[in-house]
């Protein structure tokens, strides 16, 4: 059985950028679970090797004598082709792990993301947690953000277009104050949470997770997600209303 925490929260714990509780709780989890531990020895060895000084591969003599044969028996042009041939190989065997390594970690770091904004919407939906300031009107809840963020998130009443506004509130995600507004959609609640994106990789997306599907998109400097147990096609009309 595949482990979620080896793809959602190992990577992070691995690079450090866990905060002290959500590091010792990994910690105990990884005390029982066979996977993580596997994984975790997996990428420290990875690690290990990428920092060896020596990463590159001797050329055997039978390779050195047939490209010597290849090039006419010219023993001055071998030896400039193995100077050449052997640095450009060991680079290029390092650029492949230098590639593979930044889209498993870019690819682990969206999957963590996906579910910290899964958890911020779960969190919501218990009683009390929902809103910090309970309000229909645009024009109170945008002023409450002032002085508690360092941005003014865009605040928009679509009740009209079957999107109420309900609320908004503080929330965190990824190490970072966010604000989160909250939508209404029938029977449904949807959590917009926003942060500026600054000069991290854009989340872009769609997606289903644990029941709820999430829809984010980024523009100019900031950073949206629509997160709900309603349908994708009500996320993406409420993204046509709230996009700048």
């Amino acid at each position: 059985m595949n482990c979620e925490l080896s793809a959602t929260t190992l990577h992070g714990y691995f690079d450090g950028e866990l905060d002290a509780v959500r590091a010792a709780e990994f910690e105990q989890h990884m005390q029982a679970c066979a996977q993580c531990q596997t994984s975790l020895r997996t990428m420290q060895s990875l690690r290990r090797e990428l920092q060896k000084p020596d990463l590159y591969q001797t050329a055997s003599s039978r390779l050195r004598s047939q490209i010597a044969q290849d090039l006419g028996g010219d023993t001055r042009k071998s030896s400039k082709w193995k100077s050449f041939l052997i640095p450009a190989f060991s680079l290029a065997i390092l650029l492949i792990a230098v590639v593979v390594a930044v889209i498993t970690q870019h690819k682990a770091d969206s999957t963590r993301l996906q579910a910290e904004l899964i958890d911020a919407h779960v969190r919501s939906l218990q009683p009390g947690h929902l809103t910090d300031v309970q309000s229909t009107d645009q024009h109170t809840v945008k002023p409450w953000f002032d002085g508690k963020l360092d941005f003014i998130p865009p605040v928009g009443d679509f009740s009209q277009q079957g999107f109420p506004l309900l609320g908004g509130r503080l929330d965190v995600i990824d190490g970072r104050n966010v604000a989160a507004l909250v939508y209404g959609r029938r029977k449904h609640l949807i959590n917009l949470l926003v942060w500026p994106a600054g000069k991290d990789p854009a989340f872009v997306g769609d997606g289903s997770r644990r029941g709820y599907n999430w829809l984010s998109w980024r523009a100019g400097d900031t950073q949206f997600c629509l997160i709900s147990d309603t349908s994708l096609g009500d996320l993406r009309e409420l993204q046509q209303l709230v996009q700048p």
